[in-house]
């Protein structure tokens, strides 16, 4: 089955740094997409918004999509491999998150902060989608991704690696009491469940972002970029 991306960053970054492309079909002028295919000698397809919306299953494709191969996804010895004994890996670890727009923001914080990857489960979560994509403005194909069976038993084995797991909850300590002078496994709960009781369980460390408005709970890719920065800011303070 085929699989396509939409969105003119999209289809620029998997021209320029990937070679995932099979074909560009465009229902608009754009001598740059032009100019990149040709140079990554992919076909270029003239068609019209109403066959990309039926092809992407959107009408948000800005009028150019791309038909690829499937996203590549890694496993987690793949992602750790470049860490080693640093002590300033970050891994984001997604608890059942549901919402292809939380993962595309989440995956753009993460290429923006050098986060080391993301895991998520292979069921009962959103996966590397076409809208995963088109919301991550190309962070899909620079971030390494692991999608794993069982999360409480790849945090097992990522705490034996001397990997310290911290959770997010409403209950938690305060997120800037810790100083992540560690590798981070950072766990991002559910859009409504938040964390369940079972990777709670495996966390070495419950935080939680202050909340001093009426709104007691922050969308999941909000959070998850706040706290990947403030990491980050402990561990390279200017």
């Amino acid at each position: 089955m085929a699989q396509y991306v939409y969105g003119k960053n999209v289809i620029r970054q998997i021209l320029t740094d990937s070679d995932r492309a099979r074909v560009i079909y465009l229902a608009i002028a754009d001598p740059e997409i032009e100019k990149l295919a040709r140079q990554a000698h992919v076909p270029v397809r003239k068609t019209d918004r109403k066959t990309l919306t039926r092809m992407t299953g959107t009408d948000r494709h800005q009028g150019v999509a791309a038909e690829t191969e499937p996203y590549r996804t890694y496993s987690v010895e793949e992602l750790t491999a470049s860490v080693k004994e640093s002590g300033k890996g970050l891994l984001i670890m997604l608890d059942e998150l549901e919402d292809p727009h939380n993962l595309g923001a989440i995956l753009r914080t993460a290429d923006a902060a050098g986060a080391t990857g993301v895991i998520f489960k292979k069921t009962h979560s959103v996966g590397l989608t076409p809208t995963v994509a088109k919301v991550s403005a190309g962070a899909i194909d620079t971030v390494k991704c692991a999608a794993v069976t069982n999360l409480a038993r790849t945090l097992e084995d990522l705490k034996k690696a001397g990997w310290w797991v911290v959770g997010t909850d409403m209950d938690g300590q305060d997120y800037r009491t810790l100083d992540y002078d560690f590798n981070t496994v950072l766990i991002i709960g559910n859009e409504g469940k938040g964390i369940s009781r079972l990777i709670r369980e495996k966390c070495d460390y419950v935080i939680s972002l202050p909340m001093r408005g009426k709104i007691q709970s922050l969308n999941a890719s909000v959070s998850a970029g706040i706290l990947m920065y403030a990491i980050q800011e402990k561990r390279f303070p200017l």
